[in-house]
């Protein structure tokens, strides 16, 4: 279990409760269990596991949304099936939501859970060896008959045989619980058996003083429609907090006080990657005064960023969602020609589909961002699972010379400020632009502290109104390839304004003019500008956090930020010195990328994939780089990650 500390100064109240209605009510002023022990924690990581008709997705984010506004730090990583609906009661159909929170600043959702929530013999089963010994398993007993047990390759009850000793099992029937606690509302057992889920919501709110009012908002907004459904989960909810009073089998119930100290001052809410990413992208239109357009195709982990932006067309927001992959940045790339801000969403094996239309952006040097939520492939491989699959695909995923800047978000709230960095970088330079997050970042959430509107950047474009060329004999003519001389970015001409007519297409193009040119040294010169314009886009120098001066270099990119920062600190907890540096500019890298590798021995390079940001430092800048990595569709672990930095050091 996690360790003890003492009370800070600010703790939540004892909780208390109220009869309203004839029913026992949670309060939300006061949290805690009448006479019952009180124990007080730092952190506390959770998992919700069950079937994947269970409703453990929704258990987790309510979960989290009322621990968020608690005040506590926190991350989550959901992790469900690629399935629709896989067999029910099977391995394959375990889906899980894990929470870490905490009374300071957490970077991951945690490499263990502290209690383990499992709603059937599947669920025990797929998750037992992440559960260290000493941590608490509530097991819903009812689901532990013959046949689910036999489904899993349990042939005698792990409730029974010995094999859980060492654990703190708490056997509760929560199906049972449940129908009984709903008799009054006359429905089906079936009907009500679905509550279960609220029952175990509602248990661990009790047993962690969570907050308890907005969860039975947020089931009556969610089942308006169907009042009676709606009042029976929030009873289900509220018999499962009321159980967790009154049971004797949990004796002790803890606090986890709000990290008071982790954030600096201001308005903050939980936020996922996709959510961040789709306000950042909606933030980046308001700043340009341009319209946002996403031209999309649904794919696995990137499908909620077309659903979040179709709600906000009160911004300017146009989405359409097309036949296919092509045809969905097709009509980005024509909106960028129209003088939109125009975006395409995919994950890796869209990006194939999209690699012609990136070049033909490329060539003409349109401003156009590729959002890429990674999954783990090849084809269309682990569609739920993340891997950071895809950064060599970015770099030159194309036919000829097609260089595209590349950006990467560390964190889930990350997501907003990386979006508008893509965003300056396509409006600035006109070129399409790499987003790469991925699937751990995606669907997992943390504390976003929202910004002010003047903490924006302006990323205003001045569109091209009249002639910009003088030819020999006086005439002024419009040159849509005549260049800015600091950015190298051509004029940006909108549809319609007259005498700016222009040639356009994916044939090479006359250096200036625009016109198509088989011109072997134009070509050679047009293939090295747009080369030069990537290779000289301002982007921040990279920054060392080195206290102790170390011979080594951890070097990171995207979502590995929070494991790699989780390592180094308990390396240095042990006195070992360690440097780390984390990416988020990957094409071009950051001017002082090569002086910064230069200075130490060893440079350990930890990815999710096989070794692909240490194949490209290599290449660049000839530094023999150590690789670290893992392709098994899960994030990695702080304590195994802090395990191969110390062998990498020591060797």
């Amino acid at each position: 279990m996690t360790s003890q500390v003492s009370s800070p100064a600010e703790q939540a109240d004892e909780a208390s409760e109220a009869l309203v209605g004839g029913q026992r009510a949670p309060r939300t002023d006061r949290a805690g269990a009448g006479d019952k022990e009180i124990r007080r924690l730092d952190r506390v990581i959770i998992r919700f596991a069950g079937d994947s008709g269970d409703g453990m997705q929704l258990t987790g984010d309510r979960f989290t949304s009322e621990t968020a506004s608690f005040g506590n730090d926190l991350s989550t990583l959901p992790n469900f099936p690629a399935e629709i609906r896989a067999p029910a009661g099977t391995l394959p159909g375990v889906s899980s939501f894990q929470l870490h929170f905490a009374d300071h600043d957490i970077l991951t959702p945690g490499d263990a859970p502290d209690v383990l929530v499992a709603m059937n013999p599947a669920a025990l089963r797929a998750n037992i060896d992440d559960v260290p010994r000493g941590a608490e398993i509530i097991v819903n007993t009812d689901e532990f008959t013959k046949r689910p047990m036999a489904k899993v390759g349990y042939h005698t009850s792990p409730l029974e045989d010995g094999s859980l000793e060492g654990y703190r099992v708490h056997p509760v029937p929560l199906t049972t619980l449940t129908v009984e606690a709903l008799k009054e509302f006359g429905l089906s057992r079936k009907e009500a058996e679905r509550s279960k889920n609220m029952f175990a919501l509602g248990l661990l709110s009790w047993m962690y003083h969570r907050p308890t009012e907005n969860t039975e908002a947020f089931l009556r907004r969610k089942f308006a429609r169907k009042p009676q459904i709606a009042e029976a989960n929030v009873a289900a909810f509220r018999a499962g907090w009321n159980f967790g009073e009154t049971t004797e089998d949990f004796a002790v119930s803890y606090e986890v006080a709000p990290a008071t100290h982790a954030f600096p001052p201001g308005t903050y809410r939980n936020i996922s990657g996709n959510l961040a990413l789709s306000y950042g992208l909606i933030a980046a239109s308001r700043q340009a005064d341009l319209p946002l357009y996403l031209g999309s195709y649904p794919i696995t982990p990137a499908s909620d960023i077309l659903h979040e932006l179709s709600r906000h067309k009160n911004f300017g927001v146009r989405t359409f969602q097309a036949e296919d992959e092509i045809a969905g940045i097709g009509a980005a790339l024509g909106a960028a020609f129209g003088g939109s801000l125009a975006v395409t969403t995919t994950s890796g094996p869209g990006v194939a589909l999209k690699s012609e239309t990136i070049g033909l952006a490329v060539s003409l040097e349109l401003p156009l961002l590729v959002v890429d939520i990674q999954r783990g492939g090849p084809s269309t491989g682990l569609p739920t699972k993340t891997e950071q699959a895809d950064l060599l695909q970015a770099m030159y995923g194309r036919n000829g010379e097609a260089p595209v800047p590349v950006v990467a978000p560390r964190t889930p709230a990350d997501c907003f400020d990386a979006a508008l960095e893509a965003a300056r970088i396509a409006l600035t330079y006109r070129t399409p632009v790499f987003l790469l997050s991925d699937g751990y970042l995606a669907n997992g959430s943390e504390p976003w502290k929202i910004p002010e509107p003047d903490e924006l950047p302006d990323l205003r474009v001045r569109f091209a109104t009249g002639p910009n060329h003088e030819l020999a004999d006086g005439t002024e003519v419009f040159w849509p390839y005549k260049r800015d001389p600091e950015t190298l970015a051509r004029p940006w001409a909108v549809p319609g304004t007259p005498g700016l007519e222009h040639r356009i297409g994916g044939i090479e193009k006359q250096d200036g003019t625009g016109n198509i040119s088989y011109d072997p040294a134009n070509h050679d010169h047009m293939v090295r500008t747009r080369q030069a314009k990537t290779d000289n886009i301002t982007v921040p120098d990279l920054t060392v956090d080195d206290p102790d001066h170390a011979r080594t270099l951890v070097l990171g990119w995207g979502s590995t930020y929070g494991p790699i920062t989780a390592a180094v600190r308990r390396l240095r907890n042990d006195e070992q010195a360690i440097a780390q540096a984390h990416l988020r500019h990957l094409n071009p890298f950051p001017g002082n990328l090569g002086d910064i590798l230069a200075r130490y021995d060893k440079v350990i390079i930890p990815e999710m994939n096989l070794g692909q940001l240490a194949t490209l430092i290599r290449a660049k800048y000839l530094t023999d780089t150590h690789s670290h990595t893992q392709v098994n569709g899960m994030p990695f672990k702080a304590e195994q990650l802090a395990t191969a930095l110390k062998e990498a050091i020591d060797a």
